[in-house]
């Protein structure tokens, strides 16, 4: 099963556009975004189903909520946690060391998902592949990730 992976968007409306089309060209309808949407109105462009969390920059968190109840996507806080494809994953912006850290120390995890950083990163703590997807602001380039969660394929998408 391949997901989308998507961090850092911060309310730019057609780099999160043409990323979405690339999302669905590929067939790909999961999507996880690891936070700093920064609105609503970047919400509202995602498909039903993306899991989201907040990232520091999400400041109208009332309504981001709102705006993520009515897509029919959802919200974890403070992190996500999902099983696909038999795999533990987990998912946070990043901003909050300790809680990536006591993630990681968990020791629990397959895949633990970041943003924050604006850099892509693809790497193993012990037992968990530790990926940062990049981002669709303040990069360059900027990029998201596709990982196909069952063998473990990472793809570094550019968005131009």
């Amino acid at each position: 099963m391949r997901i989308a992976i998507v961090s850092d968007t911060h309310s730019r409306i057609a780099a999160v556009e043409r990323a979405l089309a690339l999302i669905a060209e590929r067939g790909i309808a999961r999507i996880i975004h690891c936070g700093d949407l920064e609105d609503a109105d970047t919400v509202r462009l995602f498909p039903p189903q993306t899991q989201f969390v907040f990232g520091n920059c999400d400041h109208d968190r009332d309504g981001i909520r709102d705006a993520v109840a009515r897509s029919g996507g959802r919200l974890h806080e403070p992190f996500g946690h999902l099983t696909i494809a038999g795999k533990s994953i987990a998912f946070v912006h990043g901003d909050d060391g300790t809680l990536l850290r006591d993630l990681l120390a968990a020791k629990t995890f397959d895949y633990l998902f970041h943003g924050h950083t604006h850099i892509r990163r693809d790497e193993h703590v012990g037992p968990t592949r530790v990926i940062n997807p990049g981002a669709l602001h303040r990069a360059r380039p900027k990029t998201f990730a596709i990982l196909d969660v069952a063998t473990g394929e990472l793809e570094t998408v550019v968005v131009e």
